[in-house]
């Protein structure tokens, strides 16, 4: 499959899963790219003060939701697309691109992807995200607010297990497919350790996933635990 057809494809279990592939939208002068984000520290504060704003938080709270939101949009197509069709899209941080938006999720676009096999799912993902993109998202974040790194790496890991329980929501039959890559994904490098699989509650199947940290959503107004947050543990 052609990685334009792959992102398509993939694009239907969600927002967070959409990265657009349309020639013309390289006429948009408002695309970035994901390079500019980890480099240029502007774009990142005015995210996390946009966060801020909205949920009446303080900075750290804004950066580790702001932070959540984008590492959710990185992993949540490229994990799909190998659940689904054993192919990882190629999203470097050159090629894959971001727009600024008033609300909600950024958009994001790739000019004429490609899509390579991955016969090791885990390593493949890990190795198209880690290092390339989740590194200097970090990175970036905490030169901007004081936030803890295991905070941060804690919050990728929900954003897994996340896009795990939508793509097996809108495809029941890649659940165990779904569960096996992620629960690989979570066993590797930097993320092993950053929570533990449990027997599955409603609505998951296979497991849920428990992280070992909190995103500090808690802190918002009106906020509250998150399902997979440590806290809940112990409430």
């Amino acid at each position: 499959m052609d990685g334009a057809a792959l992102l398509s494809d993939v694009a239907a279990f969600g927002p967070f899963f959409v990265v657009g592939t349309n020639p013309a939208e390289s006429a948009d002068p408002t695309w970035r790219p994901f390079a500019d984000l980890y480099a240029d520290p502007a774009h990142l504060a005015d995210r996390i003060a946009h966060v801020r704003r909205t949920l009446g938080s303080d900075d750290r709270v804004a950066a580790s939701i702001a932070f959540q939101g984008l590492a959710t949009l990185l992993v949540s197509a490229p994990l799909a697309a190998v659940v689904a069709h054993r192919e990882l899209p190629v999203l470097t941080p050159t090629t894959l691109h971001w727009r600024p938006a008033a609300s909600g999720t950024w958009p994001l676009w790739c000019a004429e992807p490609v899509a390579e096999a991955a016969p090791d799912p885990a390593g493949a993902l890990a190795g198209a995200l880690v290092e390339p993109h989740l590194e200097p998202l970090v990175a970036a974040v905490r030169r901007q607010v004081p936030v803890s790194s295991r905070v941060l790496w804690g919050n990728v890991a929900s954003s897994v297990a996340g896009a795990r329980r939508m793509i097996a929501a809108a495809r029941p039959a890649l659940a165990p497919r779904a569960a096996e890559v992620a629960a690989a994904l979570l066993d590797t490098g930097v993320l092993r350790g950053t929570g533990e699989l449990l027997p599955p509650g409603t609505p998951d199947r296979i497991w849920t996933f428990r992280r070992r940290s909190c995103c500090l959503f808690y802190r918002v107004p009106g906020g509250g635990l998150c399902g997979d947050c440590v806290l809940s543990a112990r409430s």
